[in-house]
C-alpha cells in the first residue's frame, strides 16, 4: 500500500523538488497554500510536509487545524524558522531546518511513517522528544533554563516515561519475544498480501 504525502510549500520550486525525492515510493500531492492544504488532506493522508511561512496563513494554524480534525497524519514541520520554545505548544511530530536535502526529507517521510505505528503514548512521547532535541540543538542552555515552556516540555517527558516505564516493567522477557515474533510474522503477512 502506498503512503499518501501531502506537501505543503509556497515556493513551487522546493515543492516540486520535494515530489521528485519521494516520487515513486509515495502518492504526492502538493498545495502551496494554507487554503489548497486544508483542501487536499484527509481521513487519507498518511504524512504532511508543512512549511511554518505561507502567503495566506501560518504552517502552525494548519497543524491546529489538521489537528482539530482529528485526521491521523504525521506532520513535519519543514521550515527555514529557526525553533524557539513556541514550538512547545505546536502538535508536530519532526521539525526540520531548510535547508533539507534528500536524504532529510526521505528520512523524515520514513519516521512518519514508523511514528504512525506507535500507540498514542509512544507518539506523544516522540514529539515531545523531538521538540526537546530541535531546542537543544538551536538554544543555549541558558536561553532553556529561563524559559517555562521548557522546563513544563521536560515535565511532559519525565511523566510519559515514567508511563512508559510502568509498561515496560509489566512485559517479561517472554512478552517481549513473542511481541517482535508477532511483528514480524504480520509484516511478513503484509508483504506476502502486497
Amino acid at each position: 500500500m502506498t503512503r499518501r504525502v501531502l506537501i505543503v510549500e509556497d515556493e513551487p520550486e522546493v515543492a516540486e523538488l520535494y515530489r521528485g525525492y519521494l516520487a515513486g515510493d509515495y502518492d504526492v500531492s502538493v498545495a502551496n497554500t494554507g487554503e489548497e492544504a486544508l483542501e487536499r488532506v484527509d481521513a487519507d493522508t498518511d504524512a504532511v510536509l508543512l512549511d511554518r511561512r505561507l502567503p495566506d496563513t501560518s504552517g502552525s494554524e494548519i497543524l491546529a487545524e489538521i489537528r482539530d480534525r482529528d485526521l491521523d497524519c504525521r506532520v513535519a514541520m519543514v521550515t527555514a524558522v529557526e525553533p524557539d520554545v513556541d514550538i512547545v505548544e505546536m502538535g508536530f511530530d519532526l521539525y526540520l531546518v531548510k535547508p533539507a536535502t534528500r536524504d532529510d526529507i526521505q528520512s523524515a517521510v520514513e519516521r512518519l511513517g514508523t511514528r504512525a505505528q506507535y500507540d498514542d503514548t509512544l507518539q506523544r512521547t516522540a514529539s515531545l522528544v523531538t521538540k526537546r532535541a530541535v531546542l537543544e540543538a538551536e538554544r543555549t542552555p541558558a536561553e532553556l533554563r529561563s524559559s517555562p515552556k521548557y522546563e513544563d516540555l521536560l515535565s511532559s517527558i519525565d511523566a510519559l516515561q515514567s508511563d512508559l516505564d510502568d509498561l515496560a516493567a509489566a512485559f517479561s522477557p517472554d512478552d517481549y519475544r513473542m511481541l517482535f515474533r508477532d511483528m514480524g510474522e504480520s509484516r511478513s503477512s503484509a508483504s506476502e498480501s502486497a
